[in-house]
């Protein structure tokens, strides 16, 4: 595991190889099967648009994030385990995930933090990674002009967001024009509060 504090009381920690490579393959392989996937429109500058990546998701309470509500939707057996191990990892009860399918290098996530009032002022974000290794970057909010710390979150990966990082920083995936970009799925583990 390493730790990286960054300015403000914010820090992620990143433990690569979380899971074992055959556990990490399975896993992807099973939620590709198992899993209610949806493209959805999301508002974004007061405008809809359709999402650059298909979800699933799972939890007891509804989560709204940018103009749509997730309803609650029960947790699968694959990522209820996965939450469970998740929760202890991250030293929190996460109650419930957002599932982003990247299909190809041009699915994307733009910069943003989850920052939603229903998470509490300073939440802690836990992303499980599977399948291709994707960049992910991370910068001061207000500081477009400075270089993000990159990281690249491979198959296995565990991803924990905490401190005060969704107050002063945000989060991306960006589009990668390699060609042949296999698929990846990222689990978002969180914990909700209250319904929105």
């Amino acid at each position: 595991m390493s730790r990286i504090p960054l300015e403000l009381g914010a820090w992620v920690e990143l433990t690569e190889a979380w899971l074992a490579p055959a556990e990490a393959a399975a896993s992807m392989q099973t939620l590709l099967e198992q899993l209610a996937w949806e493209q959805r429109h999301i508002v974004l500058f007061g405008k809809p648009i359709l999402q650059p990546r298909l979800i699933a998701w799972a939890g007891e309470l509804p989560y709204r994030y940018s103009g749509q509500t997730l309803e609650p939707r029960p947790w699968p057996a694959a990522v209820s385990a996965l939450r469970a191990r998740v929760s202890a990892a991250a030293q929190t009860e996460l109650n419930h995930v957002l599932i982003n399918r990247y299909r190809h290098g041009q699915d994307s996530m733009g910069y943003h933090a989850d920052a939603e009032p229903e998470l509490g002022p300073d939440p802690v974000v836990a992303s499980l990674s599977l399948g291709q290794a994707r960049r992910f970057l991370l910068r001061r909010h207000g500081q477009k002009g400075m270089p993000p710390l990159a990281l690249s979150l491979g198959s296995g990966s565990l991803l924990v967001m905490g401190g005060t990082l969704q107050r002063h920083y945000r989060h991306a995936v960006p589009r990668d024009r390699s060609q042949d970009l296999g698929e990846r799925i990222s689990l978002t583990f969180r914990r909700v509060l209250r319904a929105p």
